[in-house]
């Protein structure tokens, strides 16, 4: 594995074992068969097509740079948007083919962390915030904040991921056992 992306962390962070069976034992979870990721994926296309030259002016944007493919040392992501704010800090914009329920979840958040961390590196500016554009409520935009300790949590878990997959290493699970029940490698998992 040359660079981890914010998939892997959100698995990580849910259970290590994802790391070690998908990294490790190279046990696939064939997630492009699932609707809502293709469709997602899709989705985003369509979106940076429709959105082109269009400045989120309540939000305090700038200028907008579209579809960036950025990269660190550990750790490589697509971000849909990254937005640059007029109090010189910079955001990442992510669409969700998804509705907003009066919640954000750790997973969109998860990934807006490593947007951050990504952007922070790649643009030398502050990240302390992140959007997300529900498409199933009518493009609903919700700010989400970002800490040091939010982009400290990703960055640790990188170094984890790591840790697991150089040292072949067979981790705890998780302390939440009902993930256990919808997880890919329920199967094969040592409980």
């Amino acid at each position: 594995m040359s660079s981890i992306t914010p998939s892997h962390i959100i698995q990580h962070l849910y259970c290590p074992r994802f790391t070690y069976f998908e990294h490790v034992l190279r046990v696939p979870q064939y997630e492009e068969k699932n609707y809502k990721v293709m469709r997602g994926r899709g989705l985003h296309d369509e979106r940076l097509e429709q959105n082109k030259g269009y400045l989120r002016r309540r939000l305090g944007v700038v200028a907008r740079y579209d579809d960036q493919y950025l990269t660190n040392a550990l750790l490589r992501g697509r971000v849909d948007e990254v937005l640059e704010l007029g109090d010189g800090t910079m955001a990442p914009l992510d669409y969700k083919f998804a509705e907003y329920e009066e919640q954000v979840y750790n997973t969109y958040k998860t990934q807006l962390y490593c947007y951050a961390w990504l952007i922070e590196e790649n643009f030398q500016r502050p990240v302390t915030r992140g959007y997300l554009v529900y498409t199933r409520s009518q493009n609903k935009v919700v700010e989400v904040p970002v800490s040091e300790d939010d982009k400290n949590l990703v960055k640790k878990a990188a170094q984890e991921i790591l840790q697991i997959i150089e040292s072949n290493q067979f981790p705890r699970a998780t302390k939440y056992k009902e993930r256990c029940v919808h997880c890919t490698y329920r199967n094969i998992c040592i409980r």
